[in-house]
């Protein structure tokens, strides 16, 4: 089973509220092998999200949003570049 596009819409607009400078970035979506969710032996998908923001003096900084999700839509795990 693999993510509807509904789950990654859902998926989208949290991680857009959390990190604006990454909205409208399509995200690519990774199956990973051989992970399994806790409690479950559903699949675990990497989405990478990546942007553009501001940072001080107006210098513009790239932002790469990483999201472990379940093959049920539900957000595990978010890390993030600086």
């Amino acid at each position: 089973m693999s993510l509807s596009s509904a789950q990654i819409d859902t998926i989208s607009r949290q991680i857009y509220r959390q990190f604006p400078e990454v909205t409208n970035a399509a995200p690519v979506v990774q199956d990973q092998p051989g992970a399994k969710a806790l409690g479950g032996g559903s699949d675990r998908y990497l989405l990478t999200f990546r942007g553009r923001g501001l940072g001080p003096g107006g210098q513009a900084i790239n932002r790469i949003v990483r999201v472990v999700a379940d093959d049920r839509g539900k957000v595990i795990k978010v890390s993030t570049s600086r």
